[in-house]
Parts: C-alpha cells; sequence; structure tokens
C-alpha cells in the first residue's frame, strides 16, 4: 500500500486540476495521491475537493512556487 499515484496538473487553468484530481479520488478508494499544481486558486479548490470527499489534505510549497497536495485516507 506504499504506492503514491501522482497527478500532475502543472501549467493547467481550473477547472482541470480539479477534475483530475477528481478522477485520482474515484479510482483510489483509499491510500495516498500527490497532486502537482502552481496555481493558489487550483491549490484551493484541489483541496476542498479532497477535504469534502474524506481525505485528509497536506500542502508542501516547493521551491519553484508550485505546490504539492498530498491526499490521504
Amino acid at each position: 500500500m506504499s504506492d503514491i499515484e501522482t497527478v500532475d496538473a502543472r501549467g493547467l487553468s481550473c477547472p482541470q486540476p480539479a477534475m483530475l484530481a477528481r478522477q485520482a479520488l474515484q479510482k483510489a478508494d483509499k491510500g495516498t495521491i500527490e497532486v502537482l499544481i502552481d496555481s493558489s486558486t487550483a491549490l484551493e479548490n484541489v483541496s476542498r475537493l479532497a477535504k469534502n470527499s474524506g481525505w485528509n489534505v497536506t500542502v508542501e510549497d516547493q521551491p519553484d512556487g508550485s505546490y504539492r497536495v498530498v491526499l490521504k485516507k
């Protein structure tokens, strides 16, 4: 269960990052998903979506200004 699914949504405009995250959440009943995004709007949308779906959300700021959002259930 140490597999981490990665969704790279950097460079995509909303609502694409949230849609990709939703697809990953629907496929994975539980586990860990990391979503890579580069806008604060996408960060808010993906975080809200995951929390509303019962996932724990951890946000890591990256040196290049992007975000790594880790979703766990």
